[in-house]
This record gives C-alpha cells, structure tokens and sequence, in this order.
C-alpha cells in the first residue's frame, strides 16, 4: 500500500497533442528522478512502447499498462492499475481519442471518462488551441460540465502562437474559475512522433531514440511547471491485489518479438506465466530457427507487411514455423502474426511468400478493412479452451483475406459481434492446434484463455 500521485491526460479529441504531452511529461518526471507508471486507456500498442521508453530516461523500460472500460471489467482495471501504480511516484494515464469518445455515440462505455470515473482519478484536458481565444474557455466549460462524475483538475493548452495568445487564453479562463489553466505550450512541429496507417511509428522500428523523449521533456517544461502541477493533485493510496503463490514454469511458449511483431497487451503475458509459462521471445526476422524445446507459439500482432521481403527471404525460419504448426503443437496467432501464417502477404512492392499454414493470402489495401471493440466466443474447443469461451479485444488491420484456391481446410470457429451487434464474417481459423484470427484479445476480459493455453500446451506435450 502506497500514496502516489495518479491522474489521466484527455484530449478534446484525436490529433489534439495529448501523446506528445504525455510522453514529454513522462520524461520530465522520469529525468528528474520521479518513478513514473505509465497506463493507457483503450486497445493501443503502440502509445504504450513510447510510454516505456519516455519512463525510462535514466534507467529501464517501464512496461505501460492497457486499461480499458469495455473491454475488461471494473474489477480487472482495478487489479491491473493497483498492481503497477503501487511502486510507482506517479501514474499517469493517456487517454484514447476524445474524453467522452468510446464504443458508442451515446453511452460511456470504452471511454476515457468511464476510466477516470472507474478509478476515481481527475483528468487534465489537452485542448488544441489554434485560431481560439474566449471560445476556448466555452470548449472547456462543456466538457466540464458534460458529466459531473468526471474531475476536470485542470487544462493545457496546446499550438498556442505567441504570448499575446497565451494571455487572451489565460483571460478567458478566468470565466471558467473551477479549471485551473496548468500549462500553455506553443507550436513545435519538430518535436511531433512520426506515424503511420494505424498511428504511431513504433518504437521497435524507429530505433529507440531517447533524444527525442529529452525534447519532448524540454518543451513541456517550456510551458507547464511540473511540480506546481502534481502539487495540485491529491494522493491516492494504491493497494496491490492479492498474488497468489507463482507456478514453476510447466511448458515454455515461444513468442515472436521484433520490429514486425511487437503488439501484446503486458497483461496476456503475466497471465501466460502465471498460469505456469515460460516465454523465450525470437525473432522470425532474424533467427535463423525457432529456440529449441518448444510447447507453444503465441505469434502476436505488429507490422510484417513492412518487412515482408526479410520474412520471405527467412525460408528456414517459415519452414520451422509450419513444421511446428503441423506437428499439432498449440499456437495462437494475431492479426501481424496470423498473415505470417498465411501463403503470402501482397504489398503494393509485390508478393513475399510466407509459411503457407493456412491456405490463403493478405492483400494490403490503401483504407482499413476492419476496425473497433470485438466479442467474440467460440463455436468448438481450440487452444484458448472449450467451446463457449467469451472474450474481449479490438480488431485493426489494412489488409484483406484472400482465398488462394480451395480452402476446406480453413474452419472459421468464432462468433463474432462489434459496436453494431453480429458481424456476419468468419473469423477464428483452426487447422490441427493452430488457431489465427485478425482479433487481437485481451486475456483479462477472460483469464481463463491463458490457463487454458498452457493446460493445451502440456496436454499436447504429454501425447508427443
């Protein structure tokens, strides 16, 4: 039990600089010493890589924590946030799209505000303020008075131009008394994180440069004092769930980590080793063979299309891969990691072959072809566990299943809803022990996806 200083960082909307900020004062705290947690709210990876690295500035990665209202129940967004913020000085959550944007136009659920409102923290409004002046203070005033369950502590402006700008802001402000203006930060476009189709650049592929956090600390600190900041904050006391005593490692799962699969939620990992597994990562770009003794594969998400030549050209590597498929160990694929496992990824710079487990091939496309919050639950037992297993993720991807002449064999085991009710689509592949989808789960909406894994990976040791 610890008193730490915790609060979320919202933005009015996407685009409007609550990353940069979050990250820049990540790593001001993180410089001066101050143990950060990070958290982020909603089916993100990518934020969440920046966050471990800005925490980081004088000693390790700090894994960041995904928190998320729809997807996991208040009770495992308790145990998740409580677990980490624990050890911590501060734990800071980032936000995801707007404050009060989630899973539907007219509920609460998924969104950051739910979060705040779950965990009982204030959140600090990131408004975009270009071109704005006293209709600033009337933005503000909404959202403060959107719900009054949510804790408004305070405001940053961000993109003002000048200092005459600051100080009209700060003028009409004053007509929203109970929000307190905590930092005003100009434009600097040289210290924006670049992106991508799906958000931002990794960090496993744009080489860590922790310069860039450095900048980033300097130009929060440019505008906002952070000990003035804190010091607003009231303490909260951070209880650590109950542990239960750790298994000794039963099976060994191996587990594809680089720059082309890098999308896990930390919380699937944990749950994986302490339901009894040992995770030795590889990389199916630079390996030349899977790690030895193996029980299991978990293949997660990430970019392979951008990689796809070296993939290709790794042909001992794809050949272990499907060799190990076939030989009716478990192995569960996501999304980056299912098109591994298909014949070939089609890019726009041509057609790489991959390991040729399911008989079909992903076309990258120019728009997304899937995104949002799924349910799903299966039809028939596979390696997640018996037939009925519910569970909670997001699917996200710009490439497309294409069918590369007959495919008996590919058997769509999940049902499947979003936003809008069913979605009439299969999805959940099976063949032998291998099980690929497009839907990156989160295993705390049902730890029992994890134990069951591991149960399958010994079950099938015993039979091998």
């Amino acid at each position: 039990m610890s008193a730490v200083k915790a609060f979320v960082i919202a933005g009015t909307h996407s685009g409007c600089g609550k990353t940069s900020i979050s990250l820049g004062l990540m790593a001001s705290l993180a410089r001066r010493g101050v143990r950060v947690q990070p958290f982020k709210s909603g089916p993100d990876f990518i934020d969440p890589g920046h966050h471990s690295l800005a925490c980081a500035l004088d000693g390790a990665p700090v894994p960041s924590h995904n928190l998320d209202g729809w997807m996991l129940d208040e009770a495992v967004n308790f145990d998740i946030f409580n677990r980490y913020a624990a050890d911590s000085d501060v734990a800071i959550i980032e936000g995801g799209m707007g404050l009060f944007d989630g899973i539907s136009g007219t509920g609460e659920a998924g969104s950051t505000a739910q979060l705040a409102k779950i965990l009982g923290l204030p959140v600090i409004l990131v408004v975009d303020a270009r071109s704005m002046a006293r209709s600033a203070a009337a933005l503000v005033a909404g959202y403060a008075d959107f719900d009054p369950e949510v804790t408004i502590a305070g405001v940053i402006f961000n993109r003002v131009g000048s200092a005459s700008h600051a100080e009209l802001l700060r003028e009409a402000m004053t007509l929203v008394p109970d929000v307190p203006v905590l930092g005003v930060l100009g434009r600097d476009e040289s210290i924006a994180t670049p992106s991508r189709h799906l958000g931002l650049v990794t960090p496993e592929q744009d080489a860590p440069d922790l310069s860039r956090y450095q900048r980033l600390a300097d130009w929060v600190e440019t505008g906002l004092d952070p000990d003035a900041l804190l010091a607003r904050l009231p303490d909260i006391v951070a209880v650590p769930p109950f542990e239960p005593v750790p298994q000794l490692p039963r099976v060994t799962i191996g587990l594809a980590r680089d720059n082309a699969f890098c999308f896990y939620y930390e919380e699937n990992l944990r749950l994986l080793r302490e339901a009894g597994a040992r995770l030795v990562e590889f990389s199916p770009l630079a390996d030349a063979r899977l790690p030895e003794h193996l029980d299991g594969l978990y293949l997660g998400g990430g970019y392979p299309e951008l990689y796809a030549f070296e993939l290709g050209q790794n042909t001992r590597m794809r050949r272990d891969i499907k060799e190990f498929c076939e030989s009716g160990r478990p192995v569960y694929a996501e999304c980056g990691g299912f098109m591994l496992l298909m014949n070939d990824i089609v890019t726009g710079r041509g057609r790489y072959a991959m390991t040729g487990v399911y008989p079909v091939r992903a076309e990258m496309n120019e728009r997304f072809r899937a995104l949002g919050y799924r349910e799903i639950a299966t039809r028939e037992a596979t390696v997640l566990g018996p037939a009925g297993i519910v569970a909670r993720g997001h699917e996200f991807h710009y490439s497309s299943l294409q069918e590369d002449g007959a495919s008996d064999s590919l058997r769509p085991v999940y049902s499947m809803s979003g936003r809008k009710g069913p979605i009439d689509a299969p999805e959940g592949f099976v063949t032998q022990n291998t099980l690929g989808s497009y839907v990156h789960l989160h295993f705390g909406s049902n730890p029992e996806i994890a134990r069951s894994f591991v149960r399958a990976c010994i079950e099938v040791g015993r039979d091998l």
